[in-house]
């Protein structure tokens, strides 16, 4: 549950509580009610959290938010059950009694918002819609997205993202939808989508472009603790799923240090190491020994591994390393992102001249994080250019710290070119 601290008024708090306890909310009355009827469980949960803004701003803030709001979600739960006649009339008869929680065993602890979580990521990872389909209705039904977030993760228009959801959401009610326990057949079959959904969660955690955060540590704490569940069931404990705990652990274990006090991202060769996890980084290490037994090799491998060699302490030969990774990954999952990460390693290996032809011939204009890494690699050698591309990143990015640390960084060139 979550703790709130330093005593901020109902309107500081409720945007927090919203993001953190919205979706558990929703999973658990989607698991009641089935996912036919998830208008029901979002407006109770909606109409929840307005209630708790009309009660905090009078009565003040309970003593625990989180265990008020499930409290008064449960009420509600009762005067559905006994005031609205939708139930009566429409829902009773399309829910067989065995399908649904009858009110008495109605709860909202712990273990059943976490249990309806990850059963609602494998009934939304439904073969009935694409893949990619099943991957936004579970970042926006279980993990609270927004369509701009998915959006970002999907590097889509916000419009595409929008069409798709409607036809992924139109496809499950259509289909009666249940939240049941699913087979195993079932459970291998869509665990890649799982899998997959639970990576853009942790990364939308890690490198977030939307609230002007650089980092969420929400989502990537929510990320991990539902990968973990996967690793303590004997159907979903597979290499791949180790490996990408492994990946989360390795790049939780840097969180502290990869932002300053003023919100600022901190380059990876800036950060103070002494803010590494290190108890995270040995976890990392447990689950990537497990992810080696089978012969499989993942894109999680690929990354667990690059992230491994990220936190481990220096060795001459890092980044070869890390660049023979990247070179396996791009060829099993090309991405924008992979194919300048890869030249970033690249640069580390062979120095920034040799890497500017490498960036440029992946014809990246579009992209914030192209012009970055240009500007980086021309930093040392030109400085008119090296300017010139950050501030194209500049104008690209939507995030307002990296605005920020992209200003900070063109006013440094500005001053070393007038000296």
């Amino acid at each position: 549950m979550t703790n709130i601290l330093d005593n901020p008024s109902h309107i500081d708090i409720l945007p927090h509580l919203f993001r953190q306890e919205y979706a558990k909310m929703t999973a658990v009355l989607c698991r009641h009610f089935g996912l036919q009827h998830i208008e029901i469980a979002e407006d109770i949960a909606s109409d929840t959290f307005l209630k708790a803004s009309e009660h905090w701003a009078v009565n003040g803030i309970p003593e625990n938010p989180t265990a008020w709001l499930y409290t008064v979600a449960k009420n509600k739960i009762k005067d559905y059950f006994k005031h609205i006649s939708l139930f009566e009339t429409q829902i009773k008869e399309t829910i067989k009694p065995n399908e649904a929680e009858t009110e008495k065993d109605f709860e909202f602890s712990n273990q059943h918002i976490f249990d309806s979580q990850l059963a609602m990521i494998f009934a939304v990872c439904n073969p009935k819609n694409p893949t990619e389909a099943q991957i936004c209705l579970a970042l926006q039904i279980l993990c609270g997205f927004s369509v701009e977030e998915i959006a970002n993760a999907f590097v889509a228009k916000q419009e595409t993202i929008k069409k798709r959801l409607h036809r992924a959401r139109t496809s499950l009610r259509n289909d009666n939808f249940q939240i049941k326990n699913l087979g195993d057949t079932e459970i291998k079959s869509r665990l890649d989508t799982v899998l997959k959904t639970l990576y853009l969660l942790f990364n939308e955690g890690y490198f977030s472009k939307t609230n002007n955060q650089q980092v969420r540590k929400e989502l990537c704490s929510e990320a991990v603790q539902l990968t973990l569940l996967l690793t303590e069931s004997p159907l979903t404990n597979l290499p791949k799923t180790n490996a990408l705990l492994a990946l989360m652990c390795f790049q939780s274990s840097r969180l502290e240090a990869r932002t300053n006090g003023k919100g600022e991202a901190v380059l990876f060769d800036e950060q103070d190491r002494s803010l590494w996890d290190k108890s995270l980084i040995q976890r990392g290490n447990y689950y990537l020994v497990n992810a080696t037994n089978g012969n499989e090799i993942s894109k999680y491998h690929l990354e667990a591994g690059i992230a491994y060699w990220h936190a481990t302490p220096t060795d001459e030969n890092k980044w070869q390393h890390i660049l023979q990774l990247y070179n396996q990954l791009i060829l099993i999952e090309y991405s924008p992102i992979t194919a300048l990460n890869r030249t970033f390693a690249f640069a580390k290996v062979y120095g920034h001249e040799r890497a500017i032809p490498e960036a440029e011939k992946l014809n990246l204009a579009d992209s914030n994080y192209y012009h970055e890494l240009v500007g980086y690699l021309y930093a040392d050698t030109d400085i008119y250019k090296a300017i010139y591309h950050y501030r194209q990143a500049f104008k690209l990015t939507k995030s307002k710290t990296e605005k920020q640390t992209l200003a900070k960084e063109i006013e440094r060139l500005k001053n070393q070119n007038s000296r």
